[in-house]
């Protein structure tokens, strides 16, 4: 989706707004829309043709509270506007579709997995990782797109203990699970088929590599759900491999969906401010940059979730069973919490963006995907003087992730490394 400064006095009318159809956010800017919504009808409803309607969140408060309220609102019959109406087949048994107590039977030890103290551990491996994946930039145009889609498979071999010959082809078959309506991920003749074949070469590369981590346990993610007992239960049982295979889906959907997306969107910002490239080269002046680039991309458009009881939502009474999108990319932009929020600014403070969500289900790969980010600008930084855009942008057909699919550039090397980089 293009993110531009949109004029204070700029809305639209509210019978023209369609947030479903995923063309809507490949061909124009959705921020126009979120803005009339926050001044008129903060709590929307919004029919879906031919299907069940669902309410509209826009406003910061209204979205906070709605992802963080677990009791009220539920994430256990689906998360995102494809399961509107028909629910997720995976309800209540991965970490993205549980609720507490149970979120916490995968949450507890995946995050001894994915915590900052054991991110900050393998931070140099990342960093020789991230090098690599960004020496094509030297030689010339590429496309920054196509080349951030390896960097969750970076984290994920890391994390996930997945081997490098899985990375591209578990990228693309993400990719398609993601937008199964982009033409760029279309593995089938219909977004229907292409989200089948890409589940059903995903799950089988899982089996493989579950059944790899049973007979040589590490201590990789993999390994960590392998090891997980369901003491909720009460029966003390391990987990069976159908719920090990959707949770590492559920894992590597998330890493898919935020940081490539950040990395290229926050790329395309500075491109588009050349004056703020300059003053990167500071060591640890990135950080602001990655929290900026984290709200101004908000990857992730909306979070679904159903209501478990009558409540009422910004004046608005919502009906048990209702479904609610929190649109967290118009939370991210609004003026009642940030200031001056169409402008890019990377001192910006504070910065409570919902780039990862909040509350319970505040994503579990926030620690990652942050020194990711910032480690990716440091040694872009550090080696080029900047970049410049050499073709068309091609934006994510998708009302769920805010990717771009192709982002043709060309970076200027700089001479010598600056200062406090890797040199590697």
């Amino acid at each position: 989706m293009q993110l531009d400064a949109v004029p204070p006095d700029v809305l639209v009318d509210l019978a023209d707004i369609d947030l479903y159809d995923p063309a809507t956010f490949r061909t124009a800017d959705q921020h126009p829309t979120w803005r009339t919504l926050r001044v008129q009808a903060p709590v929307w409803w919004h029919a879906e043709g031919g299907g069940t309607g669902f309410w509209c969140v826009s406003r910061y408060a209204d979205c906070e509270r709605v992802v963080k309220d677990h009791r009220t609102f539920s994430s256990e019959e689906g998360t995102i506007l494809a399961s509107v109406g028909v629910g997720d087949a995976a309800g209540g048994q991965t970490i993205t579709l549980t609720d507490p107590p149970e979120h916490a039977l995968i949450r507890v030890p995946a995050m001894r997995t994915l915590g900052h103290a054991i991110v900050q551990q393998r931070s140099q491996a990342i960093r020789d990782r991230v090098v690599e994946l960004i020496r094509p930039c030297a030689d010339g145009e590429v496309d920054f797109a196509v080349l951030m889609r390896r960097l969750p498979m970076v984290l994920a071999g890391e994390f996930m203990g997945i081997p490098e010959r899985y990375w591209d082809d578990i990228a693309l078959w993400a990719g398609a699970c993601i937008a199964p309506d982009d033409p760029a991920y279309a593995l089938g003749r219909t977004p229907a088929q292409t989200l089948r074949l890409a589940h059903h070469e995903l799950f089988a590369c899982f089996r493989e590599l579950v059944r790899h981590r049973r007979a040589h346990p590490g201590d990789d993610l993999i390994s960590v759900l392998i090891g997980v007992t369901d003491n909720l239960s009460g029966q003390g049982r391990p987990l069976d491999d159908w719920r090990i295979l959707l949770n590492c889906y559920s894992f590597i959907l998330g890493a898919n969906t935020t940081t490539p997306n950040v990395a290229s969107h926050t790329l395309l910002a500075l491109i588009e401010r050349p004056e703020i490239w300059a003053g990167l080269a500071a060591p640890g002046a990135t950080a602001g940059l990655v929290e900026e680039g984290i709200r101004w991309t908000s990857p992730t458009h909306h979070l679904v979730r159903r209501a478990s009881a009558d409540t009422e939502l910004g004046g608005v009474r919502i009906a048990k069973g209702d479904w609610v999108a929190a649109w967290v990319a118009s939370a991210n932009r609004d003026e009642a919490v940030f200031d001056d929020p169409f402008t890019f600014d990377i001192t910006r403070s504070p910065n409570k963006h919902l780039g990862f969500g909040g509350g319970p289900h505040y994503c579990v790969g926030a620690p990652v995907s942050r020194l990711a980010l910032s480690v990716l600008f440091e040694e872009l930084t550090g080696r080029f003087a900047g970049f410049e855009s050499t073709g068309p942008l091609v934006h994510l057909q998708s009302n769920w992730i805010n990717g771009l699919v192709s982002m043709p550039v060309r970076g200027t090397p700089r001479r010598q490394p600056a200062p406090g980089r890797s040199g590697s």
